[in-house]
């Protein structure tokens, strides 16, 4: 119950989070998103901490998150700006919702053919749709910041939906946190940083943000350098 229980509440943030974006609150729109995102990451740990993991809760988590990384974000972007464009907003809005369909649905298939990321190969197929989630709402966050009406432009936020949209059902691999693998001489530097962060986020919550997303999609031509049949099979014949 407890690993399920977490998903119906990132469920329910994501539904909180279109009824803000009616009312044009952005940023309680965007805290919801975010808390979502967190209770994701909850979720999976909750039942891989308990031995509760099941197929019942990997689908009920995929649905939950087409709600709230796939429905949620493109209501809000397009209530926010896209609206502008009339029905090729509302158009652009739909396809970053079948995109993140499909690339949850792909998801689900390759988890049960062990083609997902794991401890030896931390990559996802594709951009996961938390990620894209919160790039797509990038034009967003640094409004919060600097109220610059450029970032506001609607061809701006298709740019950003033509970019997220691609690469979530793309082949390409991105970074997974998840399997990501912490020396034990490093735990304690980790755990000054993470309190360093916590600190961040509290003072200037939206400029840590959009560094953090910065800084994530950077990271995904390393990756995909990383994972290229070339290197790969150039670091094996090191080993």
């Amino acid at each position: 119950l407890v690993p399920s229980s977490l998903t119906l509440l990132a469920l329910a943030s994501g539904i909180t989070a279109i009824r803000f974006a009616i009312d044009g609150k952005w940023e309680i729109a965007v805290t919801f998103i975010i808390c979502a995102g967190i209770l994701d990451m909850l979720d999976g740990r909750a039942a891989r901490l308990l031995g509760a993991d099941s197929r019942f809760g990997a689908q009920l988590d995929s649905l939950a998150d087409l709600v709230s990384f796939g429905v949620a974000p493109g209501i809000i972007m397009y209530r926010w700006s896209l609206e502008q464009m009339g029905h090729a907003g509302w158009i652009a809005a739909l396809i970053f919702c079948a995109c993140g369909a499909i690339r949850l649905a792909r998801f689900n298939v390759e988890s049960v053919r062990d083609e997902g990321a794991t401890k030896g190969n931390p990559y996802f197929t594709g951009l996961p749709t938390p990620a894209a989630a919160c790039m797509m709402l990038l034009p967003l966050l640094i409004s919060f910041q600097w109220n610059d009406p450029l970032v506001r432009q609607p061809w701006v936020s298709g740019v950003m939906i033509a970019i997220t949209s691609v690469l979530m059902v793309s082949r390409l691999p991105t970074p997974s946190i998840k399997y990501m693998k912490l020396q034990r001489q490093h735990r304690v530097l980790a755990g000054v940083f993470f309190a360093l962060l916590a600190a961040a986020l509290i003072a200037w919550p939206w400029a840590t943000m959009t560094i953090g997303l910065l800084i994530y999609v950077a990271s995904i031509p390393f990756a995909i350098f990383a994972h290229h049949p070339r290197y790969v099979a150039k670091r094996a014949l090191t080993q």
